[in-house]
């Protein structure tokens, strides 16, 4: 299959989760024999923080604005099988009009921010990326988060159809590499700067490192303000390029993710961080949401913490347990959360497309 996408960026992971689960996605799809070019507006800041390599079956389109590249756009429509819009997409509305007006079998947006855009709505704004007519239009609406939030794409939105297609990982590049000095910690945090995180981050990571001066604590990512709350056991490393993740948490004797307040609030929603670092054999901790427990067992592939006192805890485990802990998250993201398995999950789902279609014609 052909797969046109309009997003917000696969060449940058500058400040955003997009680029590096799409590339994950576009790599299990490239190894099934599938092809995706992808739309991207060229943006300074991302132009200034480019860290995509050559892909195979990957194309990417960087365009100054719409009207430029509208024609080319239409162009890649007319070939395709597969046409794509997703959240945060700069040119979503234009992208989704050109989309819905074609012939393609099968017409799909893709919210990677599902939590971010039903609290939008229910705040009475507009979302900048959605058509005014909601997602009616579409043979199928994909969501990076499961649960509830499915039926409420459905009843506030108007989806025909709407599935989750979690985030994966790419086990070729990420797994145990030998561990980085200067990355070393006892526990780190990787994750551009959110302020709704920051209560928890400052509960589960910055007080942990107060109470433990002798400890090291590591924070890798971008965005982070002047007055947030250093200790002098924070260590920070301004923006990890993905290459450079498996390095990170491979360097970390254990690692915290930290969800945003609207995604936790919905659950079923897996950062592909937690799956970056559970294949690189990296023990996690992670604040609650329901569904979690779908994707790992806690207690046993995963640590959970919702207070300062559980990250101490799970700090004071000893290695060999928390190497038991690592091993087995391992495994199993091998075999449920790869992005050869995200690629035959989608392909899956656009099957069912086709079926549909042939059925109303028969």
């Amino acid at each position: 299959m052909k797969l046109v996408v309009f997003g917000l960026t696969i060449t940058s992971s500058w400040g955003n989760g997009h680029a590096t689960l799409w590339r994950s996605l576009c790599r299990g799809l490239a190894r099934r024999g599938h092809r995706v070019t992808f739309f991207e507006r060229d943006t300074s800041w991302y132009a200034g923080a480019r860290d995509l390599a050559e892909m195979p079956g990957l194309e990417t389109v960087l365009y100054p604005d719409w009207d430029s590249v509208r024609r080319r756009a239409e162009q890649e429509l007319n070939g395709a099988d597969v046409g794509m819009v997703t959240s945060y997409c700069p040119d979503g509305i234009a992208a989704s009009a050109l989309l819905l007006s074609s012939t393609l079998p099968a017409r799909l947006f893709y919210d990677l921010d599902t939590p971010v855009t039903l609290d939008r709505l229910a705040a009475g704004e507009r979302v900048a990326y959605l058509p005014p007519e909601g997602l009616s239009g579409f043979d199928l609406v994909l969501s990076f988060t499961g649960g509830a939030a499915l039926q409420r794409l459905r009843s506030e939105l108007g989806a025909r159809e709407a599935v989750p297609l979690y985030g994966s990982v790419d086990p070729a590049s990420h797994h145990p590499v030998p561990p980085v000095e200067d990355f070393r910690g006892d526990l780190s945090y990787l994750g551009t700067y959110a302020a709704d995180r920051q209560p928890a981050l400052e509960r589960l990571f910055v007080e942990a490192a107060r109470r433990l001066p002798d400890r090291r604590f590591v924070i890798g990512g971008a965005l982070y303000p002047q007055d947030f709350p250093w200790a002098e056991n924070i260590f920070f490393l301004r923006h990890m390029p993905p290459p450079q993740h498996p390095a990170f948490f491979s360097s970390s004797r254990l690692t915290l993710n930290v969800t945003r307040r609207a995604m936790a609030a919905l659950g079923w929603c897996p950062s592909g961080r937690i799956f970056e670092a559970a294949a690189c054999g990296t023990p996690i901790l992670s604040d609650w949401w329901e569904g979690l427990d779908h994707f790992y067992t806690p207690g046993e592939e995963i640590l959970i913490a919702r207070s300062t006192g559980d990250t101490i805890a799970a700090l004071d485990l000893s290695n060999a347990e928390l190497h038991r802990i690592a091993t087995r998250a391992r495994q199993r993201t091998l075999e449920e959360h790869g992005c050869d398995r995200r690629a035959a999950e989608l392909e899956a789902v656009l099957g069912r497309i086709g079926s549909s279609a042939a059925e109303l014609e028969a």
